[in-house]
């Protein structure tokens, strides 16, 4: 069963999805900021293209990613592992606003550029090792507005469609990831940039 985004975007909305927390903020930044720090965030990151293996085959990415943190402690996620860089002046304001708002302090942020439309996330959960139980994730997006899907671990046919918009946050705590899987898929509509920041919790394990 297949839902989809049905609310009012100017007011913070709790997802209709069974065993999980998730609250969608569609206007955290204003326009005119989101729009500042999406030209900031394409130009001031050292993005990288990172190398995975489906099938044997060793692919890029279809994205660029870069991790950001507190400290050097390891992350890994689809079998790469990174060590993360020092916050920017940059990184460092959006976490400050994103951390008032959630009134959470988070040590760590990947962030993820999506070129255009071809570049994508597939089916995945928030749950490694060092995230911790139940971790909460705050989703931060600047650009090109695209469609994300959630979907439950155990019931495949239960999904949930919303669109992320230009500087919004999308607040995922609880169960969440324990119960849903989330991606962002391809789409053929959309030829600009979008840029995702998910702050994190990263534990020393």
């Amino acid at each position: 069963m297949l839902q989809k985004q049905l609310f009012d975007t100017s007011t913070p909305y709790k997802l209709p999805l069974k065993e999980a927390d998730v609250v969608y903020f569609p206007t955290l930044f204003t326009k005119e900021k989101s729009d500042l720090l999406l030209e900031q965030l394409q130009h001031n990151i050292k993005w990288e293209q990172k190398k995975i293996k489906i099938f044997g085959k060793e692919l890029d990415q279809p994205r660029l990613t870069a991790f950001y943190g507190d400290s050097a402690l390891p992350y890994t996620y689809s079998n790469l592992t990174w060590y993360a860089l020092p916050w920017t002046p940059l990184l460092a304001e959006i976490k400050k606003e994103v951390e008032h708002f959630c009134d959470t302090h988070f040590t760590s942020v990947l962030l993820n550029l999506y070129r255009a439309g071809g570049d994508s996330m597939g089916w995945h959960s928030d749950d490694e090792p060092e995230l911790g139980e139940n971790p909460i994730i705050a989703s931060v997006s600047f650009g090109a507005a695209r469609k994300f899907s959630f979907r439950h671990r155990k019931e495949k046919q239960r999904k949930f469609d919303l669109e992320l918009t230009h500087g919004s946050l999308l607040l995922m705590k609880g169960a969440t990831q324990a119960n849903w899987q989330h991606q962002l898929p391809k789409t053929k509509k959309v030829e600009a940039p979008r840029v995702n920041l998910t702050f994190r919790i990263i534990q020393n394990i």
